[in-house]
């Protein structure tokens, strides 16, 4: 249940063009403390915003091709269709609302940015192989 808020606080805050970014950990590693904090990502005038809380995809992104290593057509056109999909799963009743809690807001005319289109793929990989969920076209 708590992975489920923190997913539907992730996709409630997904809108957006970025600037910067923040991925902080701190918590308990050999005596030292470390807790995981969201990877926020805003730009300036703060329009779009992306947060993600859920707490392993930190370790998850830092296991992962860099940025670049995608065009952002490719991760428009993958997030396009992992979104359609994922919305297509909030309405389909054979789907956990725990899982799919509520639609993601993915508008196609507007450029979100690179940085964001790529925390969305990951999330997206991220999302499939934590909760055993198979989207259509993902190789976990």
């Amino acid at each position: 249940m708590k992975k489920a808020a923190l997913l539907l606080l992730f996709l409630a805050t997904i809108i957006g063009c970025t600037t910067s970014k923040t991925t902080t950990m701190e918590g308990k590693i050999n005596g030292d403390t470390y807790e995981e904090k969201p990877v926020r990502i805003a730009n300036d005038s703060l329009e779009y915003e992306i947060t993600i809380t859920d707490l392993g995809f930190p370790r998850f992104l830092n296991t992962q091709p860099p940025e670049d290593y995608y065009s952002i057509d490719y991760l428009e056109r993958r997030n396009q269709f992992f979104v359609a999909e994922y919305n297509r799963r909030v309405l389909d009743n054979r789907y956990s609302r725990d899982l799919y809690p509520q639609r993601i807001d993915y508008d196609l005319s507007v450029h979100y940015g690179k940085e964001v289109n790529y925390l969305l793929f990951q999330y997206f990989r991220y999302f499939s192989r934590e909760y055993n969920q198979k989207f259509p076209g993902l190789r976990n």
